[in-house]
């Protein structure tokens, strides 16, 4: 049983993901989501990143996707030259971290909508409406005549609508299940093989400089350099902010 001057402990599993629990930290210090302190809600959200009880990869891989964004807009905040009345201003960096947790909100409260409804209406009947037959009415329905012309432009628009909506797209999503199956755990084997190999390297050496990769591919392979380093396989270097990362094995750095 806690103190009243104890934080609760907080679980992973109490968490849909880490839309979630950013909502949870923004509702709980009552803040203005299109007006979010970063710094501040950065800190609560690694603080509790700490602090999990579980660390497998699998499991928290996606709370980690999300500290690392966090963590990449608060060092854009953090740059020079953001503000002034330059018509060219940068965008917001938490524009589009706002964006995502609006249609959270969203879907939140349409799911809590929907959850009531089903609560108040899960045991009602209602009665089948009769049809006109039963009635005994009878539907006389006004002449129209019938236009070959408007016809054909009708069947052309299903026709157009039916193939976007049959096309298909089973290579695209094939290509974007395929990109979805990387998991750290095999990032952090092929960087491990990568630096045992070479001894030492900066961490852009890992990515194809002739096919840049993408964002969560940049994402993943940070994260899994930060395992490496939470294994004591490997030692980083940073001289200064924003400067390269020299990666070397670790082994080989005690062995010189």
């Amino acid at each position: 049983m806690t103190t009243q001057h104890e934080r609760p402990a907080l679980k992973i599993r109490e968490f849909e993901g880490p839309l979630d629990l950013l909502f949870h930290l923004i509702e709980k210090n009552d803040i203005d989501i299109y007006d979010i302190p970063i710094s501040d809600i950065t800190e609560q959200y690694m603080d509790f990143i700490s602090k999990m009880e579980s660390l497998d990869m699998e499991v928290t891989s996606e709370f980690l996707v999300m500290a690392a964004t966090l963590v990449h807009i608060k060092s854009r905040m953090m740059l020079p030259g953001r503000k002034g009345d330059s018509e060219d201003q940068e965008e917001d960096p938490r524009e589009e971290l706002v964006i995502s947790l609006l249609r959270y909100k969203r879907c939140k409260l349409l799911a809590g909508e929907l959850k009531t409804r089903h609560d108040v209406y899960t045991d009602c009947y209602y009665r089948v409406p009769s049809t006109a037959k039963a009635m005994d009415v009878e539907i006389k329905l006004p002449p129209q005549e019938f236009v070959s012309s408007e016809f054909d432009i009708a069947v052309s628009n299903v026709c157009k609508r039916n193939e976007i909506r049959f096309a298909d797209i089973s290579a695209k999503i094939t290509h974007i299940l395929k990109k979805d199956k990387l998991s750290v755990r095999e990032r952090m084997k092929s960087v491990w093989l990568t630096i045992s190999r070479r001894g030492r390297m900066f961490f852009h050496e890992l990515f194809d400089k002739d096919n840049p990769p993408e964002k969560i591919d940049r994402i993943v392979g940070f994260l899994a350099v930060l395992e490496l380093l939470r294994g004591n396989k490997i030692t980083a270097q940073q001289k200064k902010p924003f400067d390269v990362i020299l990666i070397e094995d670790k082994g080989m750095v005690e062995k010189s």
